[in-house]
């Protein structure tokens, strides 16, 4: 019973094939494709909307030399978002819930806002590691202390995406695995339950949506820090 909580978390495979790439890409499959005009519809132009608050709300702390990691950032943030939101349906695959794919998307990205500090401005970027005016004795333990805190950065990014989603979908199966065995033997405590469930169930679809943003910001903290 245990391991069977965890097979949602496992690859699905077809024929040995891994259908994880499909579950990748198909989230880009339900955004509406533009036509030959601005506007088409309600849906496009509610989608443009949405884009733009984005974009808005991720460019506000950078600077203007920030600004052309737009498409990239509002991309990722999109992708994230769709794809933490459509785990949330019954049978389907959550591939945000494998840290091996968080570490990939984290990783390159916070070592291209580190390279692009170090090629701009070395001087500052290096002077993060030391504050100003730290003690002689306390400056190898700093220094330390600060590389180790950059260097965990992606791991972070990484982790916390992934243990939020995971201990989610755990406590959604649990909740509604303790519903449908309550429901022949105690059906008011399963009603009771069911209501937890439901509660639960929100509460997800906010945390789904609050971590992809808190990844795509950060990333964009660690972008604003180099430029």
């Amino acid at each position: 019973m245990n391991l069977s909580f965890f097979d949602q978390f496992s690859s699905p495979s077809l024929l040995g094939i891994p259908l994880i790439l499909i579950a990748m890409v198909f989230p880009a499959l339900l955004l509406p494709s533009p036509g030959n005009r601005w506007i088409n519809n309600r849906l496009s132009t509610l989608q443009l909307w949405f884009i733009n608050l984005i974009t808005k709300q991720l460019m506000i702390p950078l600077d203007e030399k920030g600004h052309k990691w737009a498409l990239i950032l509002t991309s990722l943030m999109m992708f994230l978002l769709l794809t933490n939101l459509l785990g949330l349906l019954p049978y389907t695959f959550t591939p945000t819930t494998q840290l091996s794919m968080n570490l990939a998307l984290a990783f390159p990205l916070w070592l291209a806002t580190l390279l692009t500090g170090l090629r701009n401005q070395p001087s500052v970027s290096l002077g993060h590691l030391l504050p100003e005016g730290t003690p002689t004795l306390l400056i190898p333990a700093l220094i330390l202390i600060e590389t180790t805190s950059l260097l965990i950065r992606p791991l972070a990014l990484g982790v916390r995406l992934t243990a939020n989603l995971t201990a989610g979908h755990l406590l959604i199966q649990l909740i509604s695995t303790a519903t449908t065995t309550l429901m022949t033997t105690m059906p008011v405590v399963s009603l009771l339950t069911l209501a937890v469930l439901l509660l639960l169930t929100i509460l997800e679809v906010a945390v789904a949506m609050i971590q992809a943003y808190v990844f795509v910001l950060l990333l964009s903290l660690y972008l604003q820090e180099n430029i």
